[in-house]
């Protein structure tokens, strides 16, 4: 009894009657390589037997149907043979991530470094560069959503609180306005430690610069 060998998940057979080829495959990328087309020489005789039954008139017919029996085994033990030499030749190219068992390819989806595949363990400088255009592109829709007025906001201006009503009248707001629309009274007035001139929140009652009582 013949002994069992290794084999991949990550491949497909793209053999036939006349001969043998697969295709090897990275689980994350998808790309991969092709074997050259091996001929199967009992393939060849099986066909050349079908050949002559029908030339001539069946007399080979008998012939052509235990050809096709000892077709059939041979050809499989040469299938067999010809998918485990394709695994040995192929491996240098692919490696099992030992923390997903995906097979990927060396050259672009392995990290030598962490001994990992890079869905398990990618590059960071990879993955900070696509933060990086991630966090930009939010940027940049951010600010073409944002309403022509509000554009010259600050960063300074996002820290303040900002006010959804008029505390005086109770008009609602629609912008970071400095003044009410409604009765004109100031929103935002702007009150100073009157000993050491630091700026003061409306509801401070001590200076947190110096302490001194609003």
């Amino acid at each position: 009894m013949e002994e069992g060998f290794e084999f991949v998940k990550n491949y497909s057979d793209l053999s036939t009657e006349q001969g043998f080829q697969y295709e090897f495959y990275c689980d994350r990328c998808g790309n991969g390589f092709r074997t050259g087309f091996k001929p199967s020489a009992s393939g060849t005789i099986s066909g050349a037997l079908n050949a002559a039954g029908s030339l001539f008139g069946g007399v080979f017919s008998s012939a052509a149907d235990l050809g096709g029996r000892v077709h059939s085994a041979a050809w499989e033990r040469a299938h067999d043979a010809a998918f485990k030499e394709a695994v040995t030749n192929i491996k240098k190219d692919f490696v099992q991530c030992p923390r997903c068992s995906s097979w990927v390819c060396r050259k672009s989806c392995w990290n030598n470094k962490r001994g990992l595949c890079k869905e398990c363990a990618p590059d960071m400088g990879v993955e900070m560069s696509a933060a990086q255009a991630s966090r930009s592109v939010e940027e940049v829709w951010a600010h073409a959503k944002m309403a022509e007025e509000d554009k010259h906001l600050t960063e300074s201006d996002w820290r303040e609180t900002i006010t959804a009503s008029c505390p005086h009248c109770g008009h609602p707001l629609e912008t970071n306005a400095k003044f009410c629309p409604e009765c004109g009274k100031a929103l935002q007035p702007k009150a100073f430690c009157k000993e050491c001139g630091a700026k003061l929140q409306p509801d401070a009652k001590f200076c947190p610069e110096c302490g001194t009582k609003a």
